[in-house]
């Protein structure tokens, strides 16, 4: 196999491997740069452009502190988490540190971990070599994360394919790539009811649906597909009907929906939306083409009302999907979310870098989660996770 360079316009890595930027310099602005190995702004400076100016200057802070704790939580064999679920939780720090322009082939520590932290993840356990990756092409077995854990792991593969740090690791992550992405078509075609057709749920042979698990699923095909794997479009059109379907509103004969503006609930047939399932439902109806679907807009509107608040049950993953679904919105929508991540986030962080969930059931994921999530909700503006691109 012959390693590809990377995809321009739609990798949009062209610049940044041109410019060889590494973590340092993705989050170092240009103005009142801070001494080398210091996170802080020169003495008596104040960022050109005045507030805005500094307010970007404290989230390049924090995504690099971010960035650092998750480095520090690194375990020998390459993989990275603090309270389990070893391949899924080092696939989100994966897509964490490439959402920076962290690449595993460029010349720095950084690089080298990621490079180390991909290669835990399609590389058999030593010495046993058993794999994370079982013989259907599922992840979702060895660290106990089921369905969930299989598409965040497929879709970063999806994300980092091409992109390894040489022509070995490329071809194991398309090893591994495709048949994961073969398992999530084989879980969608499972016979199902009516209302749960076109969904998945918490295991491959699952016969219920949920939104929080498809999502995953959704993304992870659609990252396949743009990465050229022959995507059935069957599968991505009932994808979308099983979104539409957890939309908790009915639509008018003109195509309206009757109670506005309404958003995505947990499994069809529920009244009432919540955030977290209304801005997963916005991003992967966008990821999926339907930027002006009734069920789209409807649902940006929706979090326009409801924004995050720190005491929601699911606040850093949440918070994820609104950062990524509202900047692809754009206008109002994504310039009131992006003011609202950073004034939600900022003050969260803890002085080691890191995140960690304090309320709800987040209380028992970790930082590795908390902090993966919280990186990729502030880095929505660099566009280098091809995914979120609109």
């Amino acid at each position: 196999m012959t390693r590809r360079s990377p995809r321009m316009p739609r990798r949009m890595f062209g610049p940044l491997l041109v410019a060889g930027l590494c973590l340092a310099c993705a989050v170092t602005p240009a103005r009142a740069q801070p001494p080398a190995g210091s996170d802080q702004a020169p003495s008596g400076s104040t960022p050109v452009g005045g507030p805005v100016a500094a307010e970007e200057l404290a989230i390049r802070r924090a995504v690099r502190g971010g960035i650092r704790h998750l480095l520090s939580l690194q375990h020998a064999n390459g993989s990275i988490h603090d309270r389990g679920h070893d391949t899924s939780m080092t696939s989100l720090a994966i897509m964490a540190m490439a959402s920076v322009g962290i690449l595993p082939g460029d010349p720095s520590d950084e690089a080298l971990a990621m490079r180390r932290a991909i290669d835990f993840v399609v590389n058999p356990i030593a010495p046993a070599r058993v794999a994370r990756q079982d013989a259907q092409g599922y992840f979702g077995r060895s660290d106990g994360s089921r369905m969930y854990g299989h598409g965040i792991t497929s879709l970063m593969l999806t994300e980092m394919a091409g992109m390894g740090a040489d022509d070995a690791q490329d071809i194991r992550i398309r090893d591994a790539m495709e048949p994961a992405i073969r398992l999530i078509l084989a879980a969608q075609a499972v016979k199902k009811s009516s209302i749960n057709q076109g969904g998945w749920r918490y295991t491959p042979e699952s016969t219920d649906s949920d939104l929080s698990v498809s999502v995953w699923q959704l993304m992870a095909l659609r990252s396949a597909k743009n990465e050229g794997m022959a995507i059935p479009s069957e599968a991505i059109d009932q994808a979308v009907r099983y979104l539409e379907m957890s939309f908790t509103s009915p639509l008018e004969p003109d195509g309206s929906p009757r109670e506005s503006p309404a958003g995505f609930s947990y499994t069809p047939g529920q009244s009432r939306p919540t955030f977290a399932m209304t801005a997963a439902g916005l991003l992967a109806m966008q990821v999926c083409g339907r930027y002006d679907s009734p069920q789209a807009l409807s649902a940006a509107d929706w979090l326009l009302q409801h924004p995050p608040k720190l005491d929601e049950r699911f606040f850093f993953y949440g918070t994820y999907y609104y950062a990524q679904a509202m900047h692809q919105r754009g206008g109002r929508h994504g310039e009131e979310a992006a003011e609202i991540v950073s004034q939600l986030l900022l003050p969260e962080q803890n002085a080691d870098g890191s995140w960690a969930g304090t309320r709800g059931e987040e209380r028992n994921y970790g930082s590795a989660y908390a902090t993966s999530l919280a990186v990729l909700s502030l880095s929505v503006t660099h566009h280098y996770l091809p995914i979120y691109q609109r």
